[in-house]
């Protein structure tokens, strides 16, 4: 589990408007999904977000291939 000290670290995804792509705002660190809701909603307030999503870093599934494809498929 990916952690910052001792707490598993979130990545926080936003949205402004409606059909807006979510936008990676930032990470926090957190004991559970409760607190790290309110330390998203809290640190990165500064904007008017119309939706806020925090995602465990752990459940973020790398697509590390696509990259070398795409430099293959130029080639």
């Amino acid at each position: 589990m990916k952690t910052i000290g001792s707490e598993p670290v979130y990545e926080v995804f936003a949205r402004r408007v409606d059909g807006e792509p979510l936008r990676h705002v930032g990470s926090v660190a957190a004991p559970d999904d409760a607190l790290a809701r309110v330390y998203a909603r809290s640190i990165y307030d500064e904007e008017s977000w119309i939706e806020m999503y925090v995602v465990p870093r752990r459940a973020i599934i790398p697509v590390e291939s696509v990259r070398t494809e795409a430099v293959d498929a130029h080639a």
